[in-house]
């Protein structure tokens, strides 16, 4: 079984800004496989299904961005998965916007959210899908830039990355990582 978490943030506020494209991720994989995404045990919303004959569970964490590490490890626990089964979908500023890029594992990046899942883990062998986001802002408005809305031409770009993204998915689901990297990271 594969575990996707796609990374945001909870609650109304937070819908659309840049730093939840991993949430919009998952619920447009919740829509093209057909998964329910119910609240389970308050730390995520989870949902099972398949793609082809391959078990497939969805979560979007519900702990904030920068404590997705419970979230995950739980997750993990109760499906009985290893981290290396677990692909983690979250924002990068460190992308352009629109570019998607899969790595097997590494460092955090300086992703405060992916931080906490490797510290939690106890490993960096956690695959791993970033979307881009873009760094158009001025030195100390990181924060704010993550958790603006897409301007109209990102938002564009964004659900462009987001179906790059969701094919990604479903080809890591069938394929595994080397090839999906080997097709999505150009």
């Amino acid at each position: 079984m594969a575990l996707i978490a796609g990374l945001g943030n909870p609650g109304p506020e937070y819908e659309g800004t840049r730093h939840n494209i991993g949430f919009e991720l998952i619920d447009k994989l919740a829509e093209k496989l057909t998964i329910t995404l119910e609240k389970s045990n308050g730390l995520f919303y989870m949902g099972q299904g398949h793609f082809k004959s391959t078990p497939v569970t969805l979560i979007k964490p519900m702990t904030y961005m920068n404590r997705s590490g419970r979230a995950v490890s739980r997750a993990l626990a109760m499906i009985k998965e290893e981290p290396r089964d677990c692909l983690i979908c979250y924002d990068d500023i460190n992308l352009d916007m629109g570019v998607i890029r899969l790595r097997p594992a590494g460092s955090a990046g300086g992703h405060n959210g992916l931080q906490d899942i490797i510290e939690r883990l106890g490993t960096r062998e956690v695959p791993r899908l970033r979307i881009g986001i873009g760094r158009d802002f001025g030195r100390g408005q990181q924060v704010k830039y993550v958790l603006d809305p897409f301007t109209p031409d990102q938002r564009i770009e964004a659900d462009q990355a987001l179906e790059r993204a969701c094919e990604a998915v479903l080809t890591y689901l069938r394929a595994g990582i080397e090839i999906t990297m080997n097709q999505f990271n150009s």
